[in-house]
């Protein structure tokens, strides 16, 4: 049986699943849908067309599902969909999105620790960790298994590939290609997020497939177009190594630490 404390305001409408844990002064809204084994402690706010997954816990002081801030915002229907057993900390905010039918989605086993704000039109992946006051502006798609530092600030429609590592206190405006590790201000790719390969299975071969791409595109005076035409012909096409080339060939912001230079065509044309 759930155990809903009687100083929590559950609309009529609401729906939630069985052994769900409310704790004093949540508020559910009507249009809300909690499945089983949810834990919702004290003072959360959960509005919206929002469904929370099976066994995820709302800390104290949460708010999800709040109309977004975006100033375009002109009644539409949105959505928000929260995953399976996330750990959502204390005082995150989960933005409703904007545009007609559009979603706001955070995945499954995913932790998202204090302040941490999850804007309009976002999509965050699996094992995903955003740690303190980490903050993702509209638009923002963060894929499987990255950390994202404390006090990282994330620009409006970027990418961050998956098993990426971002240092605390960066300041992200561009795509983050996956695999890698980076941090800064101005932000600076290191390398590969070696040691979370590892411990995310991937073997030798793959590790060193994907440390030959990143050194095509960064490190050997390739401009990126270069780079990943030579990534297609001379590496093993891991999927791994699809997905660098993938993410890199459809990235709207550019890629981060990857200055455009001039191809050998290029120059010869200038003479």
């Amino acid at each position: 049986m759930s155990q809903i404390h009687p100083t929590a305001i559950i609309e009529p409408g609401a729906k939630l699943g069985s052994n769900v844990i409310v704790e004093p002064y949540v508020v559910i809204k009507n249009s809300v849908e909690i499945h089983d084994g949810c834990h919702i402690k004290a003072h959360s706010y959960i509005d919206g067309n929002t469904i929370i997954g099976e066994g995820t816990t709302l800390w104290p002081s949460v708010s999800i599902g709040t109309q977004t801030q975006d100033k375009k915002f002109a009644g539409e229907k949105t959505f928000v969909k929260i995953g399976k057993r996330c750990q959502i900390r204390e005082f995150v905010t989960i933005n409703a999105s904007c545009n007609e039918g559009s979603i706001v989605e955070v995945g499954d086993d995913c932790l998202l620790m204090a302040y941490c704000h999850v804007a309009h039109n976002c999509v965050v992946g699996n094992n995903v960790t955003m740690a303190n006051g980490a903050m993702l502006a509209g638009h923002v798609v963060v894929e499987d298994f990255v950390t994202i530092g404390g006090m990282t600030p994330v620009h409006q429609k970027v990418r961050i590939g998956k098993y990426s590592m971002v240092g605390g206190f960066s300041r992200v405006t561009q795509d983050i290609p996956p695999y890698t590790i980076g941090a800064g201000y101005v932000y600076k790719l290191a390398g590969l997020n070696l040691i979370g390969l590892r411990r995310n299975g991937f073997s030798m071969e793959k590790r060193q497939e994907i440390a030959k791409a990143f050194k095509y595109t960064y490190r050997m005076g390739f401009s990126v177009a270069e780079a990943l035409e030579k990534i297609s012909l001379d590496l093993h096409q891991y999927d791994e190594v699809k997905h660098w080339v993938d993410f890199c060939k459809t990235s709207q912001r550019g890629l981060s630490g990857a200055e455009e230079k001039q191809t050998s065509s290029d120059l010869v044309k200038q003479g």
